[in-house]
């Protein structure tokens, strides 16, 4: 039985996750329950979140008639990139990149800085931070190399 259960989870692995025109209801039986929903027009968008040290995360766009539309892995730099300073709302960032790995709030900037790690063109550990103001607007955007991936700061 074991066995089985293990050749079945191969099998999967093989498969695409899902596909445009699955029911919202397959979505979830073969992703499990969204980390977060957020609203977009007419659509609503399932957050599959990366956790503390992913550097991918997904989102699966269902559409008014509860099928899938797409699903693409939105942590990249031309999402990123797209992201509008002095205009885009936190919403905005939630329904483009989806939830931040981290919250930061700095003593010296009055800005909060969600920070996103993320693989950068599939090869450099690289960290985007947005910064809002208190009226939830994006300040500015800027990136980095991940601190998470620096070994050099357990050096002496």
């Amino acid at each position: 039985m074991l066995a089985s259960a293990a050749l079945s989870g191969c099998a999967s692995l093989f498969q695409p996750p899902v596909t445009p025109g699955e029911s919202e209801e397959q979505v979830v039986a073969r992703l499990g329950a969204p980390s977060n929903v957020y609203p977009d027009g007419d659509s609503r968008l399932f957050e599959y979140a990366a956790g503390a040290f992913g550097q991918y995360q997904y989102m699966a766009r269902i559409g008014p008639d509860h099928l899938l539309v797409s699903y693409q892995q939105v942590w990249t730099i031309e999402n990123f990139r797209a992201i509008r300073t002095k205009q885009d709302t936190k919403l905005d960032v939630l329904r483009r990149v989806g939830r931040p790995t981290e919250v930061t709030s700095y003593a010296r900037i009055p800005f909060e800085a969600w920070n996103y790690g993320f693989k950068e063109s599939g090869v450099w550990n690289s960290q985007m931070t947005v910064y809002f103001t208190d009226q939830g607007i994006v300040e500015k955007v800027e990136n980095g190399p991940d601190p998470r991936f620096d070994d050099t700061r357990s050096r002496f």
